[in-house]
């Protein structure tokens, strides 16, 4: 038998290498990656939406996360394409429209589902008041 002259390798760490390959992921910080590591199909649909809508990433970096859990982070789009949002804590959202990031009390409620990209999803409309307006828009739930 032969000795190694090196020790071996340690074997990679699961959560640098979901880091690595989904850096958007950063923004909820290192500690919540490793503590949600369980779900890394889920980190990683978040981490493709984040990649889709960079401006995300900077509204998570801007608030604490450590006891958000990847399941209550929610993504929406309008069905024109004309506004994106996301949901941290419902009802609260962030959303962007025309380039401006703003937060928003997003209270929508189920209406349908429905093909968008490719994919059955879930449809929202606006609850109350806000759906008899004219400027009322459908969110598809991307998250």
């Amino acid at each position: 038998m032969e000795r190694l002259r090196e020790p071996p390798k340690p074997p990679p760490n699961p959560a640098e290498e979901l880091l690595r390959g989904w850096p958007e992921l950063q923004a909820f910080g290192v500690d919540w990656v490793k503590k949600w590591l369980d779900l890394r199909e889920r980190l990683i649909k978040i981490a493709k939406v984040l990649r889709r809508f960079p401006w995300m990433v900077e509204v998570i970096k801007q608030r604490p996360m450590g006891i958000l859990h990847p399941y209550t982070v929610e993504v929406y789009v309008a069905r024109d394409g004309s506004e994106a949002c996301l949901s941290l804590n419902p009802p609260k959202a962030y959303c962007v429209q025309n380039g401006a990031v703003k937060e928003v009390k997003l209270d929508l409620e189920f209406s349908r589902y429905e093909v968008y990209e490719e994919k059955i999803r879930e449809v929202y409309r606006p609850k109350g008041l806000l759906a008899f307006t004219t400027a009322a828009r459908e969110y598809v739930r991307m998250l």
